[in-house]
């Protein structure tokens, strides 16, 4: 599927996003001044992710995966075009706007778990809702650690948890605040083979039983079988889609990129 196609289909001329839509990019572009040269890590991307979806993104080293993802978090800026999370559009908000927005819309899980070691698992988990001052749905969260399985270690903490059972926190502390969108991180890169499935099905269980919206930057083709659509991103631009992915589907794909 050609680049321009795909644009066409993803992106409507209106300013704002559609009803269904939660991420919506308009020719996105970030540039990053190294020494003498400037580096175009994205070259006006158009994308829409909709709600209660699992999307991945993919790429080989250096495609711009990461730093979408980013951008479209509120992490970092544009250089140019436009981003928004639900009608909000990110480039017209300043710093402190953005911090209250990804606190209370937005929720990460990154490769290294990023957990507080001297606190327990049950606090890290509700510790995002603390610092904003809110108690949190007691029902929601009571489900959110049913799902990640982890009632049986919320007193322990990161250092007594295995890798697998960090990531499984980090992933209730995520779901905890009931955000519209989770961003995850090559979140089962740390993992080993079955703690990396287990993740995933959590994952996927959020999609379909929470109605979560997941957005995951992943070079892992099994990983990315677990979304429902896959993003391909080659030299920061966006170059192919891939709905209904298999590990066997998306490991041909990627085997194509530098052709």
């Amino acid at each position: 599927m050609t680049e321009s196609r795909i644009q066409h289909q993803q992106f409507h001329t209106g300013d704002q996003p559609l009803p269904d839509v939660v991420i919506l990019t308009y020719k996105l572009a970030r540039d990053y001044v190294l020494g003498t040269e400037t580096v175009h890590a994205l070259r006006g991307v158009d994308i829409q992710i909709r709600r209660n979806e699992f999307t991945a993104i993919m790429g080989p080293s250096g495609s711009g995966k990461s730093t979408l993802l980013h951008c479209v978090a509120g992490l970092d800026s544009l250089t140019s075009g436009r981003a928004f999370i639900g009608d909000v559009d990110l480039s017209t908000l300043n710093d402190q706007k953005l911090t209250i927005l990804r606190r209370d819309r937005v929720g990460f899980v990154f490769q290294a778990f990023n957990l507080v070691p001297t606190i327990s698992a049950a606090k890290n988990i509700t510790l995002p809702l603390l610092l904003a001052g809110r108690k949190g749905d007691q029902a929601w969260i009571s489900q959110v650690i049913e799902i990640t399985g982890i009632g049986d270690r919320l007193e322990h903490r990161p250092s007594e948890l295995s890798g697998g059972q960090q990531q499984r926190v980090a992933v209730a502390r995520a779901l905890a605040s009931r955000p519209e969108i989770i961003f995850a991180d090559e979140p089962t890169g740390n993992l080993d083979s079955r703690a990396g499935t287990e993740i995933l099905t959590f994952l996927r269980r959020a999609v379909d039983e929470m109605g979560q919206t997941i957005v995951m930057v992943t070079h892992d083709p099994m990983a990315a079988s677990y979304a429902d659509r896959i993003v391909f991103l080659a030299d920061g631009r966006i170059v192919d889609e891939m709905l209904q992915p298999t590990a066997e589907r998306v490991l041909e794909r990627m085997s194509r990129f530098g052709e």
